[in-house]
Parts: C-alpha cells; sequence; structure tokens
C-alpha cells in the first residue's frame, strides 16, 4: 500500500510514555497546510484527543486487525 501525496505517516509503537505523544505533536507542529498525519501506535491514546480538539484538529481514530490503532489527524 502507498502512502497517498497528502498525508505524512509516523510510527510511534512500542515508544515509552511521554515519547509517543511528543513525537505526535512535534510532528503536528511542523504539518504543513493541507497535509494530514497518518499515526501508527499499539494503544489507544486516550489523551491525545482532548489535545487535538482543544487545538483545532479533526481525527479518526481505527483499531485495526493487529490490534494496532491508526489515527488520521488534520487540521479543522
Amino acid at each position: 500500500m502507498t502512502q497517498p501525496d497528502d498525508e505524512i505517516a509516523l510510527d510511534v509503537c512500542w515508544l515509552e510514555p511521554p515519547e509517543p505523544m511528543e513525537r505526535i505533536l512535534d510532528a503536528l507542529s511542523t504539518l504543513p497546510p493541507g497535509k494530514r498525519l497518518r499515526v501508527l501506535i499499539h494503544r489507544e491514546p486516550i489523551p491525545l484527543y482532548r489535545i487535538l480538539g482543544n487545538n483545532g484538529y479533526a481525527y479518526r481514530t481505527q483499531c485495526r486487525d493487529d490490534h494496532l490503532y491508526e489515527i488520521l489527524i488534520w487540521q479543522k
């Protein structure tokens, strides 16, 4: 499967907290206009959702068959 041109992929699986959150927020701070961030993580990052909502981001979360979470994040 190829990565769409309007997405940037970030794999933070199996990193110890708070590194996944830090990497996601760093990636969002440099996300070019019109791009979306696709995050792969080994658990659902519940605390991230409030941060996203408070900072003008929308997201869609999917639990995959391999039990990893894929979160697509974009600016509202």
